[in-house]
């Protein structure tokens, strides 16, 4: 994923950075930022990057894509991008057109389910799904008694509680009571809920790896302007120390997500291969937004917990991405039933053949 010749990723930069500049949203209490942000991504096409274009999107390459949510977590965006681009993808896989606006997928987590009764509604309670309260429709997957479903829902069909993750977007829980959709077809064969929540996963992993190289510049820079006992911080060992170790998390996050992104977009399928990355992949980002983020906020002391400076937008957010689509402690235990199931000798050559 070579952003420098990627003019996906050119062009999101360049609207991330007239608009969505960290310290001006910081420092705009009436989000009067939120809107403009918006339509310069609608108007670009970015949120319908993985929706082709007969079906009314952009029909950027799945590689593009993921580029494009590793550079939006370098700016820690607080808007439904990554939503609506994973809603738009999962009704692209039964040929579904995606409606214009602001979309997210229900379920978000693999707890959870959503089933199709018989007459063709669905019901079901999703919690923890992001940027519900701002979403106009649901991409749902559903189970009914022939298989998943992949449904267009109107927002208003569901009933909202609204919640906050501790990055402080909303992270609500819909219930669906016999819900009406707009459009329902079959999931292609072989599509599940698992194949759902691993791609929610590699898309919250790029996600926090952006989060931690943004950290990474934004402890380095500070480290070269503080100075104390009349010398810049960064000149001192431990100093030194932690941003060498926030600088191997940034790049341990960075190569798994990118691995994963990689392994999804040459695949025909989700198989084992892809769910052994990206299930690491989520795996090793989350503790790398632990990890990360207590060392980028040790190395700014006390100015770095105040709600002025802009580091709480990355570390925060980077915390909250790692419970989505599963948590690092779900997907340790699938992976280890999927050696226990095939076998370390069998799994290896996947990895050596990466």
């Amino acid at each position: 994923m070579a952003e420098s010749d990627n003019i996906v990723v050119e062009t999101a930069e360049k609207i991330f950075a007239d608009l969505a500049d960290p310290q001006t949203i910081n420092n705009d209490k009436k989000d009067s930022w939120r809107a403009p942000l918006w339509q310069a991504l609608s108007e670009a096409g970015l949120p319908l990057s993985w929706v082709p274009d007969d079906l009314g999107g952009s029909g950027a390459s799945l590689a593009d894509g993921f580029a494009l949510l590793n550079a939006a977590g370098r700016f820690a965006v607080a808007v439904p991008l990554a939503e609506t681009m994973l809603a738009g993808w999962l009704l692209a896989q039964a040929r579904i057109a995606s409606p214009e606006g602001e979309m997210t997928v229900v379920p978000a987590s693999p707890k959870d389910r959503v089933t199709l009764d018989a007459d063709g509604a669905l019901s079901g309670r999703a919690r923890g799904v992001p940027f519900a309260k701002a979403a106009k429709h649901f991409a749902v997957l559903a189970h009914g008694k022939d298989g998943a479903v992949i449904a267009l829902v109107d927002a208003s069909k569901g009933r909202i509680e609204s919640g906050l993750n501790v990055g402080y977007d909303h992270s609500d829980t819909v219930t669906l009571d016999k819900a009406q959709p707009i459009t329902i077809k079959p999931a292609p064969k072989g599509f599940d809920q698992t194949a759902l929540m691993l791609m929610g996963g590699v898309a919250r992993s790029l996600q926090i790896a952006g989060a931690l190289e943004a950290m990474l510049d934004i402890s380095v820079r500070y480290s070269n302007e503080r100075v104390a006992f009349e010398k810049k911080i960064s000149k001192f060992q431990a100093v030194q120390h932690n941003l060498a170790r926030l600088a191997g998390e940034s790049a341990a996050a960075l190569a798994a997500a990118t691995s994963a992104a990689d392994a999804i977009a040459n695949a025909t399928s989700f198989n084992d291969e892809v769910y052994l990355e990206a299930a690491s992949a989520k795996i090793r980002c989350a503790e790398a937004a632990e990890k990360g983020g207590a060392i980028a906020h040790q190395v700014h002391g006390a100015i770095g917990f105040t709600m002025e400076h802009i580091l709480h937008r990355y570390s925060l957010r980077a915390l909250a991405w790692r419970d989505d689509f599963g948590s690092e402690s779900h997907w340790a235990v699938e992976l280890g039933k999927l050696v226990a199931r095939r076998g370390a000798d069998e799994l290896w050559p996947l990895v050596a053949s990466r």
